[in-house]
């Protein structure tokens, strides 16, 4: 099977898990982004594949990446988070110093945070 076609495949059941999840209904979806309830309902069991715009609004309003959406890989939970995801952009955008700090103290919360955990499990 293509690239493509794997996508396509995976969006139906992404798109209805990330729904699920949120305790939505096929309409209430559908209303935040401009379509019917049908419509989702057809993007769900694969008979029709959104455009990329419709896709677009799909993944905002769940708050995850597009990637996410059509991945036939689980991505890390972090790759789910868009707001994440806009931090690391935000990083990139950093002279090397300032990100030199940044993840410095990163690390240690990280470091700190595993250790904690360590010393919880024993």
């Amino acid at each position: 099977m293509k690239t493509q076609e794997k996508a396509i495949a995976v969006f139906p059941r992404r798109l209805q898990q990330l729904r699920k999840e949120r305790g939505w209904s096929q309409p209430e979806l559908a209303k935040m982004i401009g379509t019917s309830g049908t419509i989702i309902g057809r993007y769900e069991r694969g008979d029709m594949t959104p455009s990329i715009e419709v896709a677009r609004k799909l993944a905002e309003v769940f708050q995850v990446t597009l990637d996410y959406l059509v991945s036939e890989h689980d991505l890390p939970e972090i790759l789910k988070d868009q707001e994440m995801l806009d931090r690391w952009r935000n990083l990139g955008e950093l002279s090397s110093e300032d990100k030199e700090r940044i993840l410095s103290v990163v690390d240690s919360f990280l470091r700190d945070a595993k250790t904690r955990k360590a010393y919880k499990s024993n």
